[in-house]
Formats: C-alpha cells, sequence, structure tokens
C-alpha cells in the first residue's frame, strides 16, 4: 500500500503539478494569439487535469523540497492564469461593443425601413428643422 511517502510517488505528483502548468503555458499562448477555440480544448483537457491532481494530492504527502516547489508551480499557474482572465475579459468587453454596434444597425435599418422597400436614413440632417 502506498503511503505518499516514496520519492518516486511524491516526484510522480510534482510531475503532475508540471504538467499543469504546461497546460496552462499552452492555454496561455491560445489567448495571446486570441485562438479561443483552443482555448476552450485546452480548458476542457485542464479541468480534468486538476481533478485528477487533486485526487493524487490527497492521497500523497511531499517532503519540504517538493512542497516548495509545488509552491512554485502553483504561483506560476496562477500567474498565467490571471492572464488568460485579463485577455479573456478584454476579448469580452470586445465582443460586447460588436453586439452593441450590430444592434444600433438592426435598430436604425428598422426605424427606417431599410431593405423593405421603406424610405432611406436621411444622409444630411441640415434640411430637417431643428437640426444643427
Amino acid at each position: 500500500m502506498d503511503h505518499g511517502g516514496e520519492p518516486s510517488s511524491q516526484q510522480a505528483l510534482v510531475e503532475e503539478y508540471e504538467a499543469l502548468l504546461s497546460r496552462t503555458r499552452l492555454m496561455l499562448d491560445s489567448a495571446r494569439d486570441a485562438d479561443w477555440p483552443a482555448l476552450v480544448d485546452q480548458e476542457s483537457t485542464y479541468i480534468m487535469q486538476v481533478k485528477q491532481v487533486a485526487k493524487l494530492d490527497a492521497e500523497r504527502h511531499l517532503d519540504a523540497n517538493q512542497r516548495a516547489r509545488k509552491a512554485e508551480i502553483l504561483e506560476q499557474i496562477l500567474e498565467n492564469d490571471l492572464e488568460i482572465r485579463e485577455r479573456l475579459i478584454e476579448r469580452r468587453d470586445e465582443l460586447g461593443k460588436l453586439i452593441s454596434a450590430s444592434q444600433r444597425q438592426r435598430n436604425l435599418r428598422h426605424a427606417y425601413g431599410v431593405g423593405k422597400g421603406g424610405p432611406t436614413p436621411p444622409t444630411d440632417l441640415h434640411h430637417i428643422k431643428g437640426a444643427p
């Protein structure tokens, strides 16, 4: 029965954390490249890896050196995660602006009946009473 004290099982746990770090680097690369489908694909694999590492972590105990390495890895993972989140927020805001612009266009087309044989929107507003 493995009590988590064997160096090989401890090293295996650290390697799992390193694999998580590698995955977050791939995810960050995808976010930096604005490759959102690849990011989503990586994220689903990352979630499965996190579950696996959590299970192993509960079963194994690390010595002081390996705990320090685990802490370094987790710090790097968190830094990657922060940048990924920042880039996702930027993307969300960008999409929000595009959606808003699209809705304004649709509302203008609807208001002026553009494309339905109705009147076309005015191009020169100076002829309208009260226009500047």
